[in-house]
């Protein structure tokens, strides 16, 4: 799997999130997942699905062993909150 060098794994908002050092999330990009639940919280999209095969691997800044599946659910609110502000 190919590792994640995106600027969002140094991003503040996922130092929020739960340590996530065990089980199928291990070392998955929580800034990925964060990017992804906030483009589908944008859409409203009701298929609330987390891919973890697609996600790359990190183990760098403040994605490192942060939850993935919490950073989607982080990604997703903040994406519907952002649909109806506009911004």
């Amino acid at each position: 799997m190919s590792t994640c060098n995106q600027h969002h794994r140094h991003w503040p908002v996922l130092e929020s999130l739960p340590h996530d050092q065990g089980g199928y999330g291990r070392h998955k990009c929580a800034g990925c997942a964060y990017e992804l639940g906030y483009k589908a919280g944008l859409l409203r999209d009701e298929r609330l699905h987390i891919n973890l095969d697609s996600l790359l691997e990190s183990q760098a800044g403040t994605a490192r062993h942060r939850s993935p599946h919490a950073a989607f659910a982080k990604g997703y609110y903040d994406g519907v909150a952002s649909s109806y502000s506009g911004s």
